[in-house]
């Protein structure tokens, strides 16, 4: 009789807040709680670290906050039972190459193995394979391009290309009874695809990948399945502490468990809450499932719908419309509050806007635009 193989997926696990104070103090069973026998049940269970784990200080030139994690969490991860964790993300080079480099030491020390991130680009974007029961599984990990992917010979986590992912999954199809692929992307707060990441994640599953699953929106988002493979658009928040000033949006969330039997790969979907009043991830009782299980419901019934899907993206940025002032050429904050009440005209004439839409959407010249900025 053929034996399950039991995966577990997880979201976002960023230790600052409440938990880093756990985590000084050793006090991993109170992070984890009852979560902690889903983890332990599987036969491997995999979470995002979202910050590298270094003492080191020198962060890098970024835009938003740069994160990192305190030199216990790789034992908090090994005491939870996570035994794979995903690196490819937009924190996991806030501090460097010593960041990351102290992040595979410190991995290594508790034997948890790792994906997504190398010394260099060819190291990044290697799969890791596991015999189970068996079974060889194989599982890439990719990033949208922020400011930890690598191109070349640089240490960095794997980006999203999708031509290179076709050619990663393809291979990995040759070698492995199931292909896993794990996204880290999107848009934060906001609980759908894009029709463009809609789109990608399908083409992952046409390129040979069995299931696809997404975090990075500090949301969770819904699901489909597609063809003979499941796309799971965004797990959210792990654990990723705001000091009880989180909502529902950012604290509520559900983990995945893909069981494969008999050929068929099976899905759980696993509802919890993490760090509200109570500090750590917990299950939520039946009534908290069934309200989380109705949403991803909705979800899902506008993700399936192309329609109804690009009216929630076209709504989504019509309400980030504060995004051209970055897109403004200068950066002083009196001219801005002068042109937000409109006691003043914007400088992006009609002109201006239709030359860098061109640059932008057209692939050669946001090619020549990226190379400067670069340098």
């Amino acid at each position: 009789m053929e034996e399950k193989i039991k995966i577990l997926f997880t979201g976002d696990f960023y230790t600052g807040g409440r938990i880093d104070e756990l985590i000084q103090r050793e006090k991993y069973q109170n992070i984890f709680n009852g979560f902690m026998d889903e983890i332990r049940g599987a036969d491997i269970s995999i979470t995002n670290l979202e910050a590298p784990i270094t003492h080191y200080d020198q962060s890098i030139q970024k835009t938003g906050p740069a994160l990192k994690a305190h030199p216990k969490t790789a034992k908090a991860l090994s005491y939870a039972g996570f035994n794979l964790v995903t690196l490819a993300n937009n924190h996991i080079m806030d501090f460097g190459k010593q960041g990351l480099s102290d992040t595979f030491s410190s991995l290594r020390s508790e034997e948890i193995e790792y994906i997504g991130a190398g010394k260099n680009l060819d190291e990044a974007k290697q799969p890791i394979f596991k015999e189970i029961k068996g079974k060889v599984l194989a599982f890439i990990n990719i990033a949208e391009n922020e400011w930890s992917t690598t191109y070349g010979n640089d240490y960095g986590t794997s980006p999203l290309n999708p031509v290179q992912n076709y050619y990663v999954i393809q291979e990995a199809k040759k070698k492995a009874d199931y292909v896993f692929v794990i996204v880290h992307g999107g848009h934060e707060m906001y609980p759908f695809p894009s029709p463009r990441m809609k789109e990608t994640y399908r083409f992952f599953i046409d390129a040979g990948a069995d299931a696809v699953i997404g975090h990075h929106t500090h949301c969770y988002s819904g699901y489909e399945k597609y063809k003979t493979g499941y796309i799971f658009y965004s797990l959210g928040n792990f654990l990723f502490d705001k000091g009880n000033k989180g909502s529902r949006l950012w604290n509520e969330s559900y983990a995945v468990r893909l069981d494969i039997i008999k050929g068929d790969l099976l899905i759980k979907l696993i509802p919890y809450i993490q760090n509200g009043e109570q500090v750590g991830v917990n299950i939520l009782d039946d009534e908290g499932k069934s309200r989380i299980l109705k949403k991803v419901n909705e979800l899902n019934e506008i993700i399936l719908d192309d329609t109804k899907l690009k009216d929630q993206f076209d709504r989504y940025c019509m309400e980030r419309k504060a995004i051209n002032f970055y897109l403004e050429p200068h950066n002083n904050v009196k001219i801005f509050f002068l042109q937000k009440h409109k006691l003043l005209p914007s400088f992006l004439t009609k002109g201006k806007r239709l030359l860098l839409k061109n640059l932008i959407r057209c692939e050669s010249h946001r090619d020549v635009v990226l190379n400067l900025l670069e340098k």
